[in-house]
């Protein structure tokens, strides 16, 4: 029988943390089959951010070519019901290349509904409303590269 220590991947903890370094970042979380694994740098005087958990979907087919990253737009107050990414990765707004988008501005959604998904080393998560509410703005394009806890999406 299998556990938890047995079945952990060192060489994928080398990887997040080579990344965690290569990337300038304070953390990094994958999760896979129920185990999740996050990488961090100790920070004497940094309280944790908050993090939205989702459970990790199915595997889906990646986009054959995504399309080129727009630049962002000139950083613009956002919003206290903005809802944030919870990984560095890649945003896709629909299921699949080609389909239609989970959500668009003046949606009405309710709290568990997805709103998009972020692909991190191959693994797509779903990105969950946080509460229910109407769409008020989209934030990011679709295949557009995401930071840990940068604004996705209004919901009020």
């Amino acid at each position: 029988m299998s556990t938890a220590k047995n079945s952990l991947d060192t060489g994928l903890v080398r990887e997040l943390a080579a990344i965690l370094r290569d990337a300038d970042l304070g953390e990094v979380e994958v999760e896979h089959d129920g185990l999740r694994i996050r990488v961090s740098k100790a920070s004497p005087m940094q309280a944790p951010a908050p993090v939205q958990y989702a459970a990790a979907p199915a595997p889906a087919a990646a986009p054959a070519s995504p399309a080129a990253a727009a630049p962002a737009p000139a950083a613009a107050p956002v919003s206290a019901n903005a809802v944030t990414s919870p990984m560095v990765g890649t945003v896709y707004l629909s299921p699949e290349p080609g389909s239609k988008a989970f959500i668009q501005v003046g949606d009405k959604v309710k709290k568990g509904d997805t709103l998009m998904l972020v692909e991190a080393m191959k693994t797509f998560n779903p990105v969950e409303a946080p509460q229910a509410g109407t769409v008020k703005e989209i934030i990011v394009q679709d295949a557009q590269p995401v930071e840990f806890g940068e604004p996705l999406i209004v919901i009020e």
